[in-house]
């Protein structure tokens, strides 16, 4: 890997060099994980002329996991939080999050590292740390030194702990690298082709039925397309799917084939007395927007006896192990100590008041149930929660 930026040695580089050469099992972990969006990565970074030690950022931020989330609400492998991609032009909503696609996420962060760099008037190391804690607080610490006359670079500023060490994190693993035989490193090489291609479906489509057209895993599939929350893409777009480059000619032939209509099962649900369409919408896994977009409903009123047409999975929901709902449910399952009690969300309820009642830390709340602790929740959402508390009850019942 042709590498561009100053590689200075100084005791923090050293330090986090130390750390990854005490730890290789994990920079083979990473490697492997990493290995099916290199390409895509450098490519994008090449095309633009940006220095390719940004193609090791998402080891910092995510260990190259697709599927992270963070207590600052950041997602994805590249970590964006929500303002960020929406600023950025990801979609956020409950079909998709553009946080986690591959393609998406890796230009909107090479768009704002971009923006940074300008912004920072071409200095990498204060835009690379404006990535990590925002170019407000990093211009507060340049300002901050100019104006009591001390050097503002990098190594200069007071900065938070975790941004102190990010830069020389990214630094001394472009020092391994670059020379990966003298640290005793195995790096796998970046192919010098492309692996994976972006194939537009311009319709929703399931999930497990593009994974049969394209003779894939489900897992497989998904795995190389995180962004979609659900079991199909968002009606609404977008329809890409990443696919390896030698299964995407078989799956374009054999979706050429089938119409819009086929590309996810539909049932005929008839509505009983009590029914309203932000149930039905949840016991399908679907929104209130796709049911009254498809039965062409301009309201919220619905009467018992009528049909509806919903668009619901091929397979079991539990078929499709990748969604927000299956791995959410993984999340939840996971044994830990204390006694396991379910607490529904009552008005009024915040992740600080949840943990003084069961007596333990709101941020474990969080992250015992897929969130981060300034996450919103929701009327009626059921949290798991350990407690060593003697006597807690389920709450909300």
């Amino acid at each position: 890997m042709q590498l561009e930026l100053k590689q200075p040695i100084n005791k923090q580089i050293i330090a986090q060099r130390k750390w990854y050469l005490k730890h290789p099992n994990y920079i083979n972990r990473v490697s492997k994980r990493g290995q099916p969006y290199l390409h895509l990565i450098v490519s994008e970074i090449e095309k633009r002329g940006l220095p390719l030690e940004l193609a090791l950022l998402p080891i910092v931020e995510s260990a190259f996991d697709p599927f992270a989330y963070s207590h600052g609400r950041a997602s994805g492998m590249w970590q964006i939080i929500p303002g960020t991609g929406t600023r950025f032009g990801l979609a956020q909503n409950w079909w998709y999050d553009g946080r986690r696609d591959v393609y998406a996420s890796t230009n909107a962060a090479l768009d704002y590292l971009e923006y940074l760099h300008k912004y920072f008037k071409g200095d990498w190391l204060h835009a690379i740390a404006a990535y990590n804690s925002g170019e407000g607080r990093v211009g507060r610490a340049i300002k901050k030194n100019r104006k009591a006359g001390k050097p503002t670079n990098f190594w200069s500023l007071k900065l938070p702990k975790e941004t102190k060490d990010y830069v020389p994190r990214l630094l001394a693993l472009a020092q391994i690298l670059k020379d990966p035989q003298q640290f005793d490193i195995t790096w796998p090489n970046i192919a010098n082709e492309a692996k994976l291609i972006l194939v537009d479906t311009k319709s929703q489509i399931d999930l497990a039925f593009a994974a049969k057209l394209a003779d894939m895993e489900l897992n497989e599939l998904h795995r190389l397309n995180p962004g979609f929350n659900r079991w199909a893409t968002d009606p609404n777009g977008s329809h890409q799917l990443l696919l390896p480059l030698d299964k995407a000619g078989q799956f374009s032939t054999a979706l050429s084939k089938t119409k819009a209509s086929d590309r996810v099962s539909w049932v005929r649900y008839k509505i009983k007395n009590g029914d309203n369409l932000g149930v039905i919408a949840k016991r399908h896994q679907t929104t209130v927007a796709v049911i009254q977009d498809v039965n062409d409903i301009n309201s919220s009123s619905i009467r018992a006896g009528k049909f509806l047409l919903i668009p619901v999975s091929t397979k079991d929901l539990s078929a499709y192990k990748l969604s927000a709902q299956s791995r959410l449910a993984k999340k939840q399952s996971q044994p830990r100590k204390g006694s396991k009690r379910t607490h529904i969300v009552k008005s009024g309820d915040n992740f600080w008041d949840i943990g003084r009642k069961y007596q333990v830390n709101h941020k474990s709340i969080a992250k015992w149930n897929g969130m981060a602790p300034k996450d919103t929740l929701r009327l009626g959402q059921k949290l798991v929660i350990w407690t060593k508390l003697a006597g807690a009850k389920t709450s909300g019942n």
